[in-house]
């Protein structure tokens, strides 16, 4: 960390360790269920390993979290410190959404979208057995169009190739309009009704999958100060 702000005020106190740049960013993936270091990567892809290893040291230091070495590695867990950060993530993603609306066509990334919706898919709301969604974004490269989300039980797992399994819908959409909606930005009858993500499937699945992929976590924190 840097030079401190010499002030006895507690936000200042805090904001020496939390303001650094990424930090926030790296509490986030913790409390979204990061736990190893390549997950918490993805979870900030422009970030350099080397800054990401020493914002762990950092946050390690001042007992946000806790680095344990076991059979898989290295696992990074909040502690009761840490966890106390969730209420100040969401509000600042809430308030993201209510008063930073436009983003940057750097801001779009369909990796990192499917990545967000790989952990937080609503599972129970899926079929038993495994169940299949395809989706084609139409704004993008051709090599990142195509992708395919698989639920089976529990288990989420996202592709960017043909997974081989029979597919229940699909989903035709542009990255801008999944993105906005994953964020909260807009609600799936909006999309809907715009045509700007258009379904594909037998009836009661193409009403089934808009609650099947849901929105982020930060949505439902918007939706529910709404």
């Amino acid at each position: 960390m840097g030079a401190g702000y010499g002030q006895f005020c507690p936000v200042a106190k805090a904001m020496e360790i939390l303001d650094e740049r990424w930090t926030m960013l790296v509490v986030r993936e913790l409390l979204a269920g990061s736990a190893h270091f390549n997950e918490i990567r993805r979870g900030v892809p422009k970030m350099s390993p080397a800054l990401l290893a020493k914002r762990l040291r950092s946050l390690e230091r001042v007992g946000i979290i806790e680095r344990t070495a076991t059979g898989r590695g290295t696992t990074y867990t909040l502690t009761a410190s840490g966890l106390e950060l969730r209420p100040v993530v969401e509000g600042l993603g809430a308030w993201g959404v209510r008063w930073i609306g436009d983003l940057g066509e750097q801001d779009y990334d369909p990796h990192l979208l499917f990545w967000d919706v790989r952990r937080t898919l609503p599972v129970d709301a899926w079929p038993p057995g495994r169940t299949v969604l395809a989706i084609e974004l139409d704004d993008v490269a051709a090599k990142v169009a195509r992708w395919w989300v698989v639920v089976a039980g529990r288990e989420v797992d996202v592709c960017d190739y043909d997974p081989g399994y029979d597919v229940a819908g699909r989903m035709s959409t542009s990255l801008r309009a999944l993105t906005e909606v994953w964020r909260g930005d807009r609600t799936w009858p909006a999309v809907l009704r715009a045509g700007d993500v258009v379904l594909d499937a037998p009836g009661d699945v193409e009403r089934q999958i808009p609650t099947w992929f849901g929105q982020s976590a930060i949505a439902q924190a918007v939706a529910a100060a709404r």
